[in-house]
């Protein structure tokens, strides 16, 4: 049996950084929803033009589009033992979809973590935030800033500030994800499979935690 894992939690609140925690210390692979959309972005295909459109605005990609992308990436050979899934489902729909895509390799979700923090962190930790143009390497003001302002530390390319890191932006994505995925909460909380994780603990805290949840 491959272990499925799917860690939720709104923007800002350090997901894709746990997810890349989680996957090493497991062995799992890190499958990011996002990840997948910017690929498309930048290669500027069909797919990625219109989630575009979608992420600029704040809002969610429609269940379609982020279903048979996630359905492909976790059909490739290397998620055989099982994946952390970071961003997908966000509705009882995407989880019901999931379930069947998972039910024809004879698997399923084992656990649900939930990382949880007030919006006015969340706002701040996603509105100081900055991309590189080459590779898309993430600082920030704060907690990781460049050495050099405006300028990549790795590969030296410009940075800049996404749409969707602007404040306003943040503010609604927030606002979206709280409400598009309060009854996933609830649909995987009645299945006993969420457990909640405080996510304003330093990182380190928070990846005990998270460990402690897979292990249970």
């Amino acid at each position: 049996m491959a272990t499925y894992i799917v860690l939720l939690g709104p923007p800002g609140v350090g997901k894709g950084t746990q997810a890349k925690v989680l996957a090493k210390q497991t062995g799992l692979v890190h499958v990011s929803s996002g990840d997948l959309f910017r690929e498309n972005i930048k290669n500027q295909t069909e797919l990625g033009r219109l989630a575009q459109s979608y992420i600029n605005k704040g809002e969610l990609v429609p269940d379609d589009m982020t279903i048979a992308m996630v359905k492909a990436r976790i059909a490739r050979p290397d998620c055989e033992m099982g994946a952390i899934l970071d961003g997908f489902p966000r509705t009882p729909a995407q989880a019901d979809a999931l379930r069947k895509i998972l039910a024809e390799f004879g698997d399923d979700v084992k656990v649900v973590p939930y990382i949880t923090a007030p919006e006015e962190m969340l706002v701040e930790r996603l509105s100081r935030r900055w991309t590189c143009c080459a590779q898309g390497h993430v600082f920030h003001e704060l907690y990781n800033p460049p050495q050099k302002a405006g300028v990549c530390d790795i590969d030296g390319s410009e940075l800049y500030q996404r749409d969707d890191d602007k404040a306003e932006t943040v503010k609604h994505r927030i606002q979206v994800y709280l409400k598009q995925t309060a009854p996933l909460i609830s649909y995987y909380r009645e299945q006993g499979k969420l457990v909640e994780v405080d996510g304003t603990q330093s990182i380190e805290q928070v990846t005990q935690d998270l460990l402690a949840a897979l292990r249970q």
